[in-house]
């Protein structure tokens, strides 16, 4: 799939909130300076489409983009900023997990991992509910460029070793570079075969 349309839609503090439930959606998550909205903006090929904050955390909001008048690409707000309080931290996870439990049209969550460090108990936590409440959801390595081709091969085999310690199988996994475009084809042709099935199991 190219991605040929983008526009923001609008931000929401509550699921009610949201756009109608009306398109497919996907929604990317990950922690603070992950590098999930240079993502986005390579993605739609926009460098302003998903606003880049300096202040990690800032951003407690669900943004909503409709790409090529289809689907819905969704920011959800950066996690595990140690500087914002503690009665924001509750705030983001009731509205996040009643969004990822409650929002019906949402078929896939891609979770952004920095490829440069190793696995955070705050990520493998939230893989861990995923799975509990049955919602499907891909890992998506970010920053790989900022490696050699070797330490990154390390790093990523050594985050696999770490999950299959508790899990069986591995959910899908994406290897990305906002930066050097890498893997950015790869995470839209998911969203469109997807999208097919989505489509097919409707009628």
């Amino acid at each position: 799939m190219k991605i040929t349309k983008s526009k923001f839609i609008t931000s929401s503090k509550l699921l009610s909130q949201c756009p109608p439930a009306d398109k497919p959606e996907y929604a990317f998550i990950g922690r603070s300076n992950v590098g999930k909205s240079s993502l986005i903006n390579a993605l739609t090929n926009k460098s302003t489409l998903a606003k880049t904050s300096s202040t990690p955390g800032k951003t407690q909001l669900i943004n909503h983009f409709l790409i090529n008048d289809e689907w819905y690409m969704v920011d959800l707000p950066g996690f595990g900023y140690a500087k914002i309080s503690k009665s924001l931290r509750e705030d983001w996870g009731k509205m996040i997990y009643n969004y990822f439990e409650k929002r019906i049209n949402l078929l896939n969550t891609f979770l952004l991992i920095d490829a440069r460090i190793e696995p955070q108990k705050i990520d493998t936590d939230l893989m861990e509910w995923f799975a509990t409440k049955q919602l499907p959801f891909c890992i998506v390595f970010t920053k790989t460029d900022k490696l050699t081709t070797k330490k990154l091969a390390i790093n990523i085999e050594a985050y696999k070793e770490q999950l299959l310690k508790d899990w069986e199988e591995l959910p899908p996994i994406f290897i990305t570079s906002a930066e050097k475009k890498i893997g950015l084809n790869d995470i839209t042709d998911f969203v469109e075969k997807t999208n097919e099935e989505y489509n097919f199991n409707k009628l």
